[in-house]
């Protein structure tokens, strides 16, 4: 893991601007998945069952998962896992409940203006299920969805192995998910967009994926509402001296191990901390059976900077924008009125970043790559609408009339003047 100085800090933020690119080239990926969805929208099922055959090598009968291969794989799962999940899942719902919004209105001068809140009618939720499972990314996506009102969630995820997993199973049946389907990749995506004979077309996708996937989002934004396009994993730690290395190293770890991609960086005004910090990582990552994976991720994107005053933390932190921001100073909540982009703060040294990951509440997925500058992480408010209303009596048109025959006659649009004038006149 290198140690750089604050004034090599540029050069470092500009590689982690361009790590998306790997080791497939991203015009062969484009290719690809351009092709797929071409391919889901002329020939529906067919393609579906195609592509999920070449690249999960498994041949698709029925692309759902019944009620009762869901309920029978849930079975499986030991006791503990099942009471975890429902306390995570309990704070997840209270959480998201406070993030509801309500229509209102009001009135002036004979005009009612107002907004109209409405939930998204139908919504697809993509849970990754090549290399691993994860059945939290099944209650962070679906969650807010029902919190919002929702009426109709489809959850599409990848069965390579041909059932789907117990874990990712018990999370669909505590939600009452009732329709699944055990495709993935950016067939599923455009399944999910443009729909086949079995699969109807969504309003909106959520969930992150692989690269094919994320292209495939891109791809058919436009045709149906994304919630954001995931990179790779970001952890970010500020410390001042009085910070734990092992503490700090154990977190740095826990992006790290994700894939080769992901960045860890630590802020640090203290020479002491980190080097004791470098020790402590080298002595973990030993221990990890993602070794070889998080090691990568280290030397490749991860760093320890070292500036000379902690305050200079929250620019440099800024300037990244991480996804995942941990505050490990003598007043971590005072700090944190510093930072103005990051997809979640986590406060203090009893606050690691995996407690917003499973159970804390608030929702994990969050925006990356420096998107934490202008996005938020996933809530109710990615799945409902909002619609201006507009009531205006006699009264109220007249006294906005001349304002809208002005501003007409100047952008030299004059019917609509005219809708103004033929009302006045009538």
């Amino acid at each position: 893991m290198r140690v750089i100085k604050e004034a090599e800090v540029s050069s470092f933020v500009a590689l982690l601007r361009k790590r998306a690119s790997t080791s497939v080239k991203e015009d062969d990926v484009q290719k690809t998945v351009r092709k797929i969805i071409l391919d889901v929208q002329k020939t529906g099922d067919r393609a579906v069952r195609k592509y999920t055959k070449k690249f999960d090598s498994v041949d698709l009968e029925d692309l759902a998962v019944c009620k009762r291969e869901i309920a029978l794989s849930a079975e499986t799962v030991d006791g503990r896992f099942l009471a975890a999940m429902k306390k995570a899942a309990a704070r997840i719902k209270k959480f998201h409940e406070l993030q509801k919004e309500k229509s209102w209105q009001f009135s002036k001068e004979g005009i009612t203006l107002g907004q109209v809140i409405r939930p998204l009618n139908r919504v697809g939720v993509y849970v990754p299920g090549g290399k691993a499972f994860y059945p939290s990314t099944v209650l962070m996506n679906v969650i807010p969805a029902q919190v919002a009102g929702v009426k109709e969630i489809a959850l599409c995820v990848p069965t390579p192995s041909g059932t789907i997993n117990p874990h990712v199973a018990a999370a669909i049946q505590l939600l009452a998910v009732d329709e699944v389907y055990r495709i993935g990749g950016a067939q599923a995506i455009a399944a999910f967009a443009f729909g086949t004979e079995t699969i109807d077309r969504v309003d909106k996708i959520v969930g992150p994926g692989n690269i094919f996937v994320a292209a495939a989002k891109k791809m058919v934004f436009g045709n149906v509402g994304i919630d954001m396009v995931a990179g790779p994993s970001e952890i970010l730690v500020i410390a001042d001296s009085s910070g734990d290395p092992s503490f700090i190293a154990s977190d740095l770890l826990s992006q790290a191990e994700h894939d080769e991609m992901a960045s860890s960086v630590l802020i640090t005004d203290s020479v002491v901390l980190a080097g004791n910090v470098k020790l402590e990582l080298k002595r973990q990552i030993g221990n990890l059976k993602r070794k070889e994976i998080a090691g990568k991720s280290l030397r490749k994107y991860g760093a320890i900077i070292v500036v000379k005053n902690i305050k200079n933390a929250a620019r440099i932190s800024d300037s990244i924008a991480p996804e995942h921001l941990e505050i490990m100073t003598r007043k971590p909540a005072d700090y944190a009125r510093n930072i103005h982009n990051a997809g979640a703060i986590f406060l203090g040294k009893w606050t690691p970043e995996p407690l917003g990951d499973y159970a804390a509440g608030p929702n994990h997925t969050l925006p990356t790559g420096g998107t934490a500058r202008f996005s938020s992480p996933l809530g109710v408010y990615d799945f409902i609408k909002r619609t201006s209303l507009l009531h205006a009596s006699k009264k109220g048109f007249l006294q906005l009339s001349e304002t809208v025959e002005s501003f007409a006659d100047t952008e030299g649009l004059e019917a609509h003047g005219k809708t103004v004038s033929v009302r006045k006149h009538s």
